[in-house]
């Protein structure tokens, strides 16, 4: 696992929108977890089209960008 350390200097509201999209990627990994359990055998391309389904479904899962979105469920495979 790849910990990353930062010191950042904002404003509450730049905080809470970091927050908002940490909150958003943990939902992206945990949803595509959940869909690989539930259908074994998947492959990375159907959890990448599960993200752009994803992205339709909940408003603000759509306000991470589609790279994001398919990086966290890549990464649910390498857990």
């Amino acid at each position: 696992m790849i910990v990353l350390e930062l010191k950042l200097k904002g404003r509450p509201q730049q905080y809470g929108v970091i927050d908002e999209m940490i909150r958003t990627a943990q939902f992206v990994r945990n949803k595509a977890l959940r869909y690989w359990i539930d259908n074994q055998g998947v492959k990375l391309l159907d959890l990448y089209k599960q993200c752009a389904i994803m992205a339709k479904e909940f408003e603000w899962a759509g306000k991470l960008n589609s790279m994001a979105r398919q990086a966290n469920s890549r990464n649910t495979l390498a857990l």
